[in-house]
């Protein structure tokens, strides 16, 4: 029988990263669940096996319900009827599924009903269910937004909410309106403090609501009468059991059809708030789209893996010209170039997966105990990792996912533009991921102090030097020179810009660093793969270096070439 997980060594591999010793360690704090909960694990070897069992159920479920019931979940998608949301017919079968698995509130701890799982394994259940169809990823992964409450939230919350996700209930983060998109600082979606029943009422619209009929919604909203600027926005609770939000109507869209994107009218809704007041944009509403952000880079490597697939399975089949068409140079280069970016973008990924697992468990260690120095330490190193590798992960693999759909497409030919062939959703369903939860722009402008404060290039010196200390170093003498060259072309590049004394440059050469600092970064991350396994990763490290090599060349020569007597040409 097909598994999702288990036919995919790649994802297994991450899994067992040499990091994960100190993630489980934090996680399971000296396994002090074990003599509480029959599912806690009793040692290191114990928790890894669980994590692997987890993530079978998650694989067989995709392969065999929710990758099956895609295309009907496609053609039907949600409707709007009286104010609600009705999915389409499969999509409750998905639910269903998750729910008698238990696949619900993996992140959360056992005392409220969770799986106690690290991120980096609910990443790998993300991309899995993804791969099966992006759309109802979308709707189960967005229990992840439980993470905030849990964070932000008061014990009374916590206790009143978290085991309701857990046993499956559904959520949304309701953030933008129709006058406010990627400038959430103009939200005006008005909540008042009803003294008489000492509540808060929430009333306006919101409008591009993921899941916007969830059980469960943190809700963005202006409490502070006057005010028009992010300091006057706090974060909410708002509980479908109690009212007062119809849906006005779901989005025509383009892609992940399975996905209800919905606006919703707020009529004096009752609401809790969330942690201070005036805290709501400034700090809540950061932290939850930092997990939303990982949450799509995850799609998109799902979605990536599905055009793989796709792609290949079509080329070893296809016959023209009495061969399979894989055998043709311009096809192979496209399917090995798609293999090549997702096992590039799979590794950026986990990567900045595992960064988050531990400064997420050190700050909920901290909630319970002072921190020692060196704990202290380690929660700012690992958190400013996080931060900066996180628009990294979303911005490239969501364009990854958009070049390899696309590709997948033209690998297929004139059937890709069929509506029966797969590979048409699945370049349909990946065009979102560079636009929602910021799109690649706005991932640019989160890293770009990175790349200039140097953050970057100290991180790449540090990859670097580990890599030539490995024993296995010379048989890879060549990738370390051409990439340390690539690092150079950076700094180079990131001196020449800041020279220039001119934000308009910096601004429009942003994108171009950006890119040069990810392709550095993920070649790096493929060869320290190959060391470690270079029978799974070596054909991607030679095609993604020549790759990577070629675009950091291209936008050196670009950003040599700009300076604010050029740029003066590009306004329109």
């Amino acid at each position: 029988m097909a598994n999702s997980y288990t036919d995919i060594p790649e994802i297994k591999f991450h899994m067992e990263h040499p990091m994960m010793q100190r993630i489980v360690e934090l996680k399971e704090r000296n396994f002090e669940d074990k003599g509480k909960y029959d599912y806690a694990p009793e040692d290191f070897e114990d928790a890894m096996d669980s994590y692997d069992k987890v993530l079978e159920v998650v694989g067989d479920i995709n392969a065999n319900v929710i990758a099956p019931n895609a295309e009907d979940v496609d053609a039907e998608g949600p409707h709007c009827e009286n104010g609600r949301v009705r999915y389409a017919a499969k999509t409750y079968e998905n639910l269903d599924a998750t729910r008698k698995a238990g696949l619900n509130g993996m992140t959360m701890p056992r005392r409220y009903e969770g799986l106690n799982l690290p991120v980096s394994v609910y990443t790998a259940a993300n991309e899995i269910v993804s791969a099966g169809d992006a759309g109802f990823e979308n709707i189960w992964s967005l229990q992840d937004c439980i993470e905030t409450l849990y964070c932000f939230g008061n014990e009374e919350q916590r206790k009143k909410y978290i085991p309701r996700v857990c046993a499956g209930e559904t959520m949304s983060m309701d953030l933008t309106e129709p006058d406010a998109g990627s400038d959430l600082q103009s939200v005006m979606l008005k909540a008042t403090y009803d003294e008489k029943e000492d509540c808060w009422r929430l009333n306006g619209v919101k409008r591009f609501i993921t899941n916007g009929d969830s059980d469960i919604h943190l809700v963005l909203a202006r409490s502070e009468e006057g005010t028009r600027d992010g300091r006057g926005l706090s974060m909410f609770i708002y509980d479908k059991r109690n009212g007062g939000v119809n849906v006005r109507r779901i989005e025509n869209k383009m892609g992940i059809h399975g996905s209800p994107t919905c606006e919703l009218t707020y009529k004096n809704a009752k609401a809790e708030l969330c942690g201070d007041r005036k805290l709501g944009l400034i700090k809540y509403v950061m932290s939850l789209m930092n997990g939303a952000r990982l949450g799509i880079a995850a799609q998109s490597v799902g979605i990536e893996q599905a055009a793989y697939e796709e792609a290949l399975a079509y080329a070893q089949d296809r016959k023209q010209f009495g061969k399979e068409i894989i055998n043709f140079p311009a096809v192979y280069d496209m399917i090995a170039t798609i293999k090549a970016k997702l096992d590039a973008g799979r590794s950026l990924l986990y990567q900045t997966a595992r960064y988050v697992d531990i400064y997420k468990a050190l700050e909920d260690i901290a909630r319970e105990r002072q921190l020692t120095p060196e704990e202290r330490k380690e929660l700012k190193q690992f958190s400013r990792l996080a931060d900066a590798f996180t628009p990294l992960a979303k911005g490239m693999n969501s364009e990854f996912a958009n070049q390899s759909s696309y590709d997948a497409i033209q690998v297929h030919g004139g059937s890709g533009f069929m509506l029966e062939y797969k590979c048409q959703r699945i370049y349909r369903d990946a065009r979102i991921t560079s636009i929602y939860e910021g799109t690649t722009q706005l991932q640019t402008v989160a890293a770009i102090r990175y790349v200039t404060n140097g953050t970057y290039t100290s991180v790449i010196n540090d990859m670097i030097a580990e890599v030539k200390a490995n024993p296995a170093v010379a048989a890879y003498s060549n990738y370390v020179a051409r990439i340390e060259a690539m690092a150079q072309k950076l700094e180079e590049c990131i001196d020449y810009v800041k020279a220039q004394e001119n934000q308009d440059v910096l601004d429009f050469s942003a994108r171009k660093l950006y890119e040069m600092t990810a392709y550095t970064i993920m070649s790096l991350l493929v060869l320290q793969d190959t060391m470690r396994n270079a029978e799974l990763f070596t054909k991607s490290l030679v095609i993604f270096v020549n790759h990577a090599e070629s675009e950091v060349a291209r936008h050196q020569n670009y950003i040599h070439c700009m300076n604010a007597e050029v740029l003066e040409n590009y306004k329109q």
